[in-house]
């Protein structure tokens, strides 16, 4: 596969600890997209964030949370993204996602040579 030029970024913010039929949110997140064929995504750990509750969730050994801020991205062509997000909606039940457009200057493996 291969993308280059307008694509959308999907950002879904989550917590660490909210769960998906038993198992992590943010993998069973990552799982869907995979399955649907969508072009990469990553989950980034925050060390500090706070949501719609105003509750700080942190890393600092002084007030460690367990539900420390999760961000999944994922970037692909519109059509293919939008195509599974009614499917990631469904999944979230606390949380924000958004969109935004994006130009992919390059997609390619390691090993791949220009």
């Amino acid at each position: 596969m291969r993308i280059e030029g307008k694509a959308l970024l999907a950002r879904i913010y989550i917590g660490e600890s909210d769960r998906w039929e038993g198992r992590p949110l943010f993998e069973a997140i990552v799982e869907k997209l995979r399955a649907s064929g969508v072009a990469g995504a990553t989950v980034l750990r925050g060390i500090e964030g706070y949501g719609r509750a105003s509750r700080v969730h942190t890393a600092s050994i002084l007030r460690l949370s367990e539900d420390l801020p999760i961000l999944i991205e994922a970037v692909d062509r519109e059509d293919r993204l939008r195509a599974v997000l009614p499917e990631i909606d469904a999944m979230v039940d606390g949380g924000v996602i958004t969109l935004e457009h994006v130009e992919v200057i390059a997609y390619r493996s390691p090993t791949e040579s220009e």
